[in-house]
């Protein structure tokens, strides 16, 4: 207990609490925004941010798609972006004029009784409204289905304008399918009005990561690789998993970083096999491996990190036998990538022909390094994919068969879980595609090698 009330002093001593969300530059948000624009095929998308949380122990976190495309972090907002359109038709058929580029952000009206308990919101009436959320145009709520009818509509002699069959929202989100409803009954088309899914090229324009999208990943991954070296300090026989939990929680706070990116995975003995276990409530005994998956989300971007260590600060031969596959498995995979070239694959990919997929080389390197107890290939115990796309969420979209190319970012995280033997082994570090092709892992200052680990706990 001395131990982790000096480490918690420690960080303490050198950490500040008052920490601004970083964001782009607004002239980034509007490329992207104008970007999405150029995939609508001359529609009009509408997304809409989080809604305050009701309960006070929920905190709020904006839409991932709406913080991409506007950096704009309070609740009940919605954009509009109208993607230009020619000017079509003739003499006989009617004449439509063109349409230029246009974005709004709709405000809800602000409840000043309760700005006194969740703070001050912009009021869309403030005449500085649109230069302080970084868009064109701001309006107040009341106006959406009026002003999608106008973009919608046409001409009144049409009464059914070009957007009309290209309204574009995410189907997920709780408003969007009532407010397709009640466009269709304004345009007098109740039941035609069909919805186009905007997440499909908006993961699309995500896979490729900005400098400043890119900085802001390194930082949640140097914040993480942090708190995995603060954990690692306070790990041994008799010390609870979520003493473990709770250190990494308070450093990535401590770091100015909002919140874990995902629930914290601390793991030993027995759950070290299970790849989701997040009850983090069991004691570390002698002799365990704990897999620790657990990262920081920063100003909005994920960071994914996962290392196995020995509780009692060293490896027993099988322990290092195992670890060492893993690890091969992921040097491997390394070595196999090829810009322009390689995919991250999965398990569908992992037989039949021969393709590029870097699942295929870390499966295929645990399955020919390596028994179990009964003399069986590893590779049955490599039970998930190799990696996934990371951004704004820890589990950014991208299809597995998308080509690597510069500005994307995914995980190489191979494992061997073996119940039978309480053996769980994961190493997991986030990597991107840098400009000229090469892959940069943002975690490479935090030991690989078990060497690297076990000297480390000695530090301690």
């Amino acid at each position: 207990m001395r131990r982790f009330v000096a480490v918690l002093l420690a960080v303490l001593s050198a950490s500040t609490f008052a920490h601004a969300l970083e964001k782009a530059p607004p002239a980034e948000y509007h490329a992207r925004r104008v970007a999405l624009s150029t995939k609508l095929n001359g529609g009009v998308a509408i997304l809409f941010a989080a809604e305050e949380p009701t309960l006070d122990f929920t905190p709020f976190r904006q839409d991932s798609s709406f913080f991409y495309l506007t950096g704009w972090t309070e609740p009940g907002a919605a954009l509009v972006i109208e993607a230009p359109l020619p000017e079509e038709g003739n003499a006989t058929t009617g004449v439509q004029p063109a349409e230029p580029y246009r974005e709004i952000l709709f405000l809800p009206t602000r409840n000043l009784r309760l700005e006194l308990y969740t703070g001050r919101k912009l009021d869309p009436a403030d005449t500085t409204a649109a230069k302080a959320a970084g868009v064109d145009e701001v309006r107040p709520m009341t106006d959406l289905v009026a002003e999608l009818d106008r973009a919608t509509r046409g001409d009144i002699r049409h009464n059914f304008g070009r957007r009309a069959t290209r309204v574009w929202s995410e189907p997920e989100t709780a408003q969007a399918h009532p407010l397709m409803a009640l466009l269709a009954q304004s345009l007098g088309r109740a039941g035609e009005i069909a919805m186009q899914d905007v997440t499909v090229p908006l993961t699309l324009q995500r896979q490729f990561k900005s400098e400043s999208e890119l900085k802001q990943i390194q930082k949640a991954a140097d914040v993480s690789a942090a708190a995995h070296r603060e954990a690692w300090k306070m790990i041994g026989p008799n010390v609870g998993e979520n003493v473990i939990e709770g250190l990494i929680y308070y450093k990535i706070r401590s770091q100015g970083c909002e919140r874990p990116s995902y629930a914290s995975i601390v793991g030993s003995g027995p759950f070290s096999t299970r790849l989701h276990y997040s009850d983090d409530d069991r004691v570390m005994k002698t002799g365990d491996l704990v897999v620790i998956d657990a990262a920081a989300e920063c100003s909005m971007y994920a960071g994914d990190i996962t290392r196995t260590v020995p509780v009692g600060g060293h490896f027993s031969a099988r322990q290092r036998e195992i670890y060492n596959i893993v690890l091969g498995a992921q040097q491997a995979a390394i070595a196999a990538f090829v810009s322009g070239k390689s995919v991250l694959g999965g398990l569908p990919m992992r037989t039949g022909e021969p393709n590029d997929s870097l699942d295929r080389v870390a499966f295929e390197y645990i399955n020919t390094h390596g028994k179990d107890l009964h003399g069986e290939p590893l590779g049955k115990y490599f039970i998930h994919s190799m990696g996934h796309s990371v951004g704004v969420d820890v589990h950014d979209g991208m299809l597995s068969t998308q080509v690597l190319t510069p500005g994307v970012v995914f995980t190489i995280e191979p494992g061997i879980y073996i119940p039978e033997e309480n053996l769980g082994v994961r190493i997991e570090d986030t990597f991107y595609v840098d400009a000229n092709g090469k892959l940069v892992n943002t975690s490479a200052n935090l030991p690989h090698t078990a060497e690297e680990v076990e000297a480390s706990m000695k530090a301690k």
